[in-house]
């Protein structure tokens, strides 16, 4: 099985996408160790468009070097070839993106990522999956909702889609019942008041949480 099947395998498996954005050094680590203990073996660390690149480069550094094998690390808000490169030389094996760029597509696919761009009207769901999409990020599902979802899929049912924005415990299982592959969520996974206070079992409450109603 090569890279790209593998980390595609564990996606859609892991069903969950942890996203930190602004998270480092020993809180990222502990937080997503305690993430990876409630079920999750996807882990995305988002570039920021306001701060150095070689700082999410180092979140992806971390990650990798703290989690075990059966997990994949990946970049965020992926939207620039030169961030996509950054990510793969620090161990990135997929990219997720707001929006649907060819170039960054036809990079990660010469590089063996995998490909989640994001995407919300049907022509721009089939455009990103022309281009080379694994899986097609509809965003912000969250905001445009369950029955949006719903009635993008039944035309586009052979494009894999991952819900992303505005998904919590109370939603995830609908998105799910209506097709969605993957769900991206950060601030009820990564939350940060309880990685303030150090609260890391409340991370992996919510992560079995998640789990158990994707079952």
């Amino acid at each position: 099985m090569d890279k790209l099947t593998g980390t595609l395998d564990i996606i859609k498996s892991s069903k969950l996408i942890a996203i930190s954005r602004g998270l480092y050094g020993d809180r990222l680590v502990k937080a997503t160790l305690a993430l990876y203990k409630g079920g999750v073996r996807a882990f995305e660390a988002a570039f920021v468009k306001t701060l150095p690149v070689e700082k999410t480069v180092e979140c992806i550094k971390e990650l990798v070097r703290c989690l075990p094998q059966d997990a994949v690390v990946g970049a965020g808000t992926v939207l620039e070839t030169e961030q996509l490169d950054a990510a793969f030389e620090a161990g990135a094996s997929f990219f997720v993106a707001p929006n649907t760029d060819g170039r960054v597509i036809a990079q990660a696919k010469r590089l063996g990522m995998v490909s989640i761009p994001g995407a919300l009207t049907p022509t721009e769901i089939a455009g990103a999956y022309e281009f080379g999409a694994d899986i097609v990020k509809v965003f912000p599902a969250g905001t445009m909702g369950v029955q949006y979802f719903k009635q993008i899929k039944a035309p586009l049912a052979h494009i894999p889609m991952a819900a992303v924005g505005g998904l919590d415990h109370a939603n995830i299982r609908a998105f799910y019942d209506a097709g969605a592959v993957a769900f991206g969520i950060s601030g009820s996974l990564y939350n940060k008041t309880h990685i303030e206070n150090g609260e890391y079992s409340l991370i992996t409450e919510a992560a079995k949480r998640y789990a158990d109603i994707l079952k």
